[in-house]
């Protein structure tokens, strides 16, 4: 078993020290599927919602939250977000959200994208719950990371996890 490297020898919480690792090049990517009932898809297919575009919101939303990510997550190491990139789209049953972000630094960039695809659905349904209250945000994984120690992650096709 791996030595539980955010607690020191007291058992007390700590922020992981990375000031001796080398900064690399790191790429992370993040999905989130939100669930929405046909007629508020159509809705904001057809750009008639009360709050203007969910989608264009949603993902600056998204931009902002990657580069906001050590405010929210406690032990997370700020991060230079060199790129942050959220993309929407319109899918049968929903919308489909994709953050791609990219940093040098000596710590991944994971939870800046993960961030970023959830806050990016929160935005959404924040914009489009008059229209549909049991909108669902559903599928907040990470897709794929690269660089750094432990090299390159590539989430398998269809992969589930139980609860």
């Amino acid at each position: 078993m791996r030595e539980l490297t955010h607690y020191d020898e007291r058992g007390a919480v700590k922020m992981v020290d990375v000031s001796a690792k080398p900064a690399t090049t790191r790429v992370a990517v993040a999905h989130a599927f939100v669930r929405i009932a046909p007629a508020a898809l159509r809705a904001i297919r057809r750009l008639r919602t009360p709050k203007g575009s969910p989608l264009e919101v949603a993902r600056i939303a998204g931009i902002l939250a990657a580069k906001r990510t050590a405010e929210l997550i406690p032990l997370c190491h700020p991060l230079p977000v060199a790129h942050a990139d959220v993309q929407t789209r319109l899918r049968p049953h929903g919308i489909e959200i994709t953050s791609r972000i990219t940093t040098t630094a000596p710590t991944g960039v994971e939870m800046e994208s993960l961030t970023a695809a959830a806050v990016a659905a929160l935005t959404v349904y924040d914009m489009s719950k008059a229209l549909d209250r049991g909108i669902e945000i559903t599928e907040l994984y990470l897709v794929e990371k690269r660089g750094g120690r432990s090299g390159h992650y590539r989430r398998r096709r269809g992969k589930k996890h139980r609860a």
